[in-house]
């Protein structure tokens, strides 16, 4: 089955690529689903072939049927500007895989002031051992980023928006500044995922997913993706291979069946997310949210421009309280998980802090911080779970 029409045919709407991309079902002797293809040796018919590396595959590392299908479902996903995809073990792996692609010693790269804190760590500790230079920079400065780059400067690394905190950045500005002094552009796109913010399309050169969140969509794999343009991609691909990068095959083949459902699940964790960030915004214990969907917040206009929807991950910021009175009314949820990660089906929530590790900016937003992540539940239920935490925290504050 092909996932784009001929000639004669209009292009697919992405729900329906979502849903058809990398599919061959002659390939797969007419089943829907690719095989999931447990290999490492692929034997050659004969010696010559074998010195050519003559066939389709050549071992398992490199590539197998299920991974192929993969690809090719992300490049759809990704639009024209997709030279390729590259899978890696984890969101992290991916980070740490494509600043290694694309930076050597004595090279410098600027990264925004709100991204990811294990982007951070590679930074300051394996970039800087192999003699790489870190410059963050405030996720705001827009085309203003032109200031800081050096003649050694490759590479520009943005967060949109950011994880945590939520400035949304002018990736496109920041783009052309960048290439207008030689440097690439790389962006962490796993809120949104190419579904709502094709990113490539907007001057980024390569854009990575913590496919653990969105695309496997049920906390259930670690998985991470590598999507370059032309430009990019030989660098991309060879570090890949030299570093010896690749993904289980029972998580691959999750990663798939969770892109089916991504359109569905998305619009759903979108929805809910925003009627509950507009929820919290009206409740008395909450100073502000921090979400660029919503109209109130200082970023809503570029995502408004920039993307076609919203992910079911904000953050509040609570008007000021004791921690004590923060920790009971998160003991206090039933339905609201506490633990790291997000994207899958259930709610979660944490409290975070940035100021330890913000450099470029100063992180002082009145007080306590709360991350949530908004699931499939029913978001009556979620707002009742919230109320009586509140009333929790009511009571301990008071005291």
């Amino acid at each position: 089955m092909s996932s784009a029409g001929d000639d004669s045919t209009p292009p697919l709407k992405i729900e329906t690529v979502l849903a058809t991309a990398g599919r061959d079902t002659k390939a797969q002797k007419g089943f829907v689903n690719p095989p999931v293809v447990h290999g490492s040796t692929v034997l050659y018919p004969t010696a010559d072939d074998l010195r050519a590396h003559r066939g389709e595959f050549r071992y398992g590392r490199h590539g197998t049927p299920t991974t192929k299908a993969l690809q090719q479902a992300l490049m759809a996903l990704e639009g024209p500007q997709c030279a390729g995809v590259a899978i890696a073990p984890s969101g992290a792996a991916a980070i740490s895989a494509t600043l290694l692609a694309v930076l050597k010693a004595g090279d410098h790269i600027l990264v925004c002031d709100n991204a990811y804190q294990p982007t951070r760590n590679c930074c300051n500790g394996l970039l800087a051992r192999y003699g790489v230079e870190t410059t963050y920079f405030d996720p705001l400065i827009g085309g203003g980023i032109a200031a800081l780059f050096k003649p050694n400067t490759k590479a520009v690394l943005v967060e949109a928006p950011g994880s945590q905190s939520f400035e949304m950045p002018d990736v496109p500005a920041i783009a052309a500044a960048a290439h207008a002094h030689g440097a690439i552009v790389i962006d962490d796109n796993t809120w949104a995922t190419p579904l709502f913010h094709r990113s490539l399309e907007q001057g980024v050169d390569i854009s990575i997913q913590a496919a653990t969140k969105y695309i496997g969509g049920h906390s259930d794999i670690m998985f991470g993706t590598i999507s370059a343009n032309a430009k990019t991609w030989p660098a991309l691909v060879d570090a890949v291979r030299l570093l010896g990068l690749c993904a289980g095959p029972d998580d691959v083949f999750l990663a798939i069946r969770g892109l089916r459902t991504l359109a569905v699940r998305l619009e759903q964790h979108q929805r809910s997310g925003l009627e509950m960030a507009r929820w919290l915004a009206q409740r008395p214990e909450v100073l502000r949210v921090l979400h660029p969907g919503l109209e109130s917040d200082p970023g809503h206009a570029i995502w408004k421009r920039d993307f076609t929807g919203a992910s079911g991950l904000f953050s509040v910021v609570l008007k000021p309280a004791p921690q004590a009175a923060v920790d009971a009314m998160l003991d206090s949820l039933k339905l609201f998980g506490m633990g790291y990660s997000w994207g899958g089906f259930e709610s979660l929530v944490i409290p975070f802090d940035c100021s330890s590790y913000r450099t470029a900016t100063k992180w002082a937003p009145g007080g306590p911080t709360l991350r949530f992540h908004i699931g499939l539940e029913n978001v009556e239920d979620l707002k009742a779970d919230l109320s009586r935490g509140f009333e929790r925290l009511k009571v301990l504050n008071a005291t």
